[in-house]
């Protein structure tokens, strides 16, 4: 299933297959996710998708109902 990523702040979108890793697709956008570990221990690159917290090192596109979905970038005011 084709999904359309929003990315926020930068309005930048791009098309991405369910289950596609999140970093590739941040990365296919032209944006670039902080990262620490990249188990998902450190946090470093937690953002926020369709208003949950995850770690964008272990997640991946989800199926989404209405084929879209939003990566909020900079929910975090220390970055």
């Amino acid at each position: 299933m084709t999904i359309t990523v929003h990315f926020l702040p930068d309005d930048v979108r791009v098309t991405a297959e369910a289950g596609e890793p999140l970093l590739t697709v941040a990365e296919r956008a032209g944006l670039r996710i902080p990262t620490g570990c990249l188990m998902g221990s450190c946090h470093a690159c937690e953002v926020d998708l369709d208003g949950e917290p995850v770690c964008g090192c272990i997640t991946a596109i989800p199926d989404s109902a209405t084929g879209k979905v939003i990566v909020d970038c900079a929910s975090d005011p220390g970055w």
